[in-house]
């Protein structure tokens, strides 16, 4: 079952974090996470997931900045979220889609134990004017039933901003 804006709010201190936290952005079954003013993109068109792809930083101006299709955009969330007894999902917001933006690739859904910032996978359909601490996506809660370990990870646990792909390690821990 995915819980409701209030027992979203019951569990706040207690099971799930949201930092900062503000009241205004709980929804009937979801809250508003905004984006950070930090984008990463890829350097070179050819990616290769055995290695450690170059990124590039671009920061957010005030005055917004154009993202263009075709170009995949790294951006996170400004919160930093925690979900210890439940699974945390996140989805683009309707108003965001209608503009043609996706939030996320593939990585919408989180597991029972992450800790920490979201990194989204932004593309667009058409060209589109961004800006830093924009709602941009809503996370959302799942129970869990059954026994179950919580995430742990050396890649992605406890991130603070964007994170390019770590997915090389996986090869390096892998025999040869």
């Amino acid at each position: 079952m995915i819980l409701s804006g209030l027992e979203i709010k019951k569990r706040l201190h207690k099971t799930i974090e949201i930092d900062p936290y503000d009241e205004s952005r709980l929804n009937p079954n979801s809250y508003n996470l905004t984006l950070h003013n930090e984008l990463l993109v890829y350097k070179s068109h050819l990616l290769d997931m055995k290695t450690k792809n170059e990124v590039e930083h671009i920061v957010i101006p005030s005055e917004g900045l154009i993202l263009e299709p075709g170009r995949l955009y790294l951006g996170s969330t400004v919160e930093y979220t925690a979900a210890d007894d439940c699974v945390p999902m996140l989805e683009g917001r309707s108003s965001i889609g209608r503009l043609g933006l996706y939030v996320h690739v593939t990585a919408g859904f989180g597991d029972v134990g992450f800790h920490g910032c979201w990194t989204l996978e932004i593309s667009c359909i058409q060209p589109i004017r961004i800006y830093a601490g924009v709602e941009i996506c809503q996370i959302y809660f799942h129970t869990i039933a059954g026994a179950y370990e919580p995430y742990i990870s050396e890649k992605y646990q406890n991130n603070r901003g964007v994170q390019p792909s770590l997915l090389y390690k996986d090869f390096e821990r892998k025999p040869k």
